[in-house]
């Protein structure tokens, strides 16, 4: 059997996380408040699964004193915090674990990233669970593909096509080199991301599709809707869902789409276009842990994941630091598939 990467609520061993330190993305009051919204998601993620924490040397006494002696602490080099792009992708035959490791470089070697450390940490964290390494000559990331473990991989033009990564891959490369290592073979690409995921805006992906759409189930996609026709997301999200709506997945089923719409509120703390979205959660043992936003919104999104996954908890978690600093609870874990 070939190595595939499973679902998302296929049975973790575990969950993996990087610890924020000092850059430019965290930096004096904004480190602080981010590692405080990191431990918020760990302890949660801790209640159905273990925790594996990165952390750069020298902070491990710090993390402790915050994570408590549930959550285990591994130190290594690091640039930033994002484990879900940093890390490796996780694969299986169904009896042997391996790790992608894509090439990565700075979401696009943006002004703003650093990454000589973060590029290692796949294999790293490979070396920690004793894993062979499948090296990809592609750059890409973890948030940058959803798969629905039977066949189906969703992606985004504006990241594995975009002149920032892979400016030589025809989308014919790109779906062969996916395929390969995730043991799909359907990808159904939507056109770019949010808004607030491309410059002028800070600490964008350039267009992660774990934000716009992801599988809740076999045939089901779960997708942002922004219901406020003044966002400029407004009619993006419609382009997206009414794509969407003609897709089949890998076995030829017509996909259900159940539209999540985005919080009431429209503009972060700095004015700008938000991109606060339920899509980016993390489904564990047991749970799913979703944004929260201090949102009217929140428990709309919590019912309708509950309807989604009968028989797990959903655990609200605010995630409007996560935000600010470019990313949500899905863009800060990394799943570990149970062999």
């Amino acid at each position: 059997m070939s190595f595939r990467m499973p679902p998302e609520w296929a049975p973790h061993e575990r969950t993996w996380m990087a610890w924020p330190g000092p850059n430019a993305t965290f930096s004096g009051d904004d480190l602080a408040e981010s590692r405080r919204a990191w431990a918020s998601v760990a302890h949660a993620v801790r209640r159905f699964e273990p925790v594996t924490m990165v952390v750069g040397p020298g902070q491990a006494e710090g993390a402790r004193a915050l994570l408590g002696p549930e959550i285990e602490l591994v130190e290594r080099e690091l640039d930033d915090a994002w484990m879900r792009d940093i890390g490796p992708t996780f694969v299986t035959d169904g009896s042997r674990l391996a790790a992608v490791d894509w090439v990565f470089n700075g979401w696009g070697a943006q002004a703003w990233a650093t990454w000589e450390h973060d590029a290692k940490i796949a294999r790293q964290v490979a070396d920690l669970v004793g894993v062979p390494v499948h090296s990809s000559p592609l750059v890409n990331e973890g948030g940058g593909i959803h798969v629905d473990g039977e066949g189906t991989v969703l992606l985004t033009e504006t990241v594995q096509l975009g002149p920032e990564r892979n400016p030589d891959w025809t989308k014919a490369e790109v779906e062969a080199e996916i395929h390969a290592k995730l043991g799909t073979t359907k990808a159904i690409w939507l056109r770019r991301g949010l808004t607030a995921d491309y410059p002028p805006h800070d600490f964008g992906t350039l267009g992660h599709v774990d934000i716009v759409a992801a599988f809740a189930g076999p045939g089901v996609i779960v997708a942002h809707i922004q219901p406020d026709p003044a966002h400029p997301d407004h009619e993006l999200c419609k382009e997206n869902v009414a794509l969407l709506r003609t897709q089949k997945d890998a076995r030829g089923r017509r996909i259900e789409i159940v539209e999540v719409p985005a919080p009431t509120v429209v503009r972060d703390e700095d004015g700008q276009w938000a991109d606060y979205s339920y899509i980016n959660h993390y489904v564990c043992n047991g749970g799913v842990v979703l944004c929260a936003f201090d949102d009217p919104r929140d428990e709309i999104a919590a019912g309708i994941f509950r309807r989604l996954h009968p028989g797990r908890t959903v655990t609200l978690v605010d995630a409007r630091t996560i935000f600010a600093g470019g990313g949500g609870i899905h863009c800060i874990t990394q799943q570990q598939p149970r062999v």
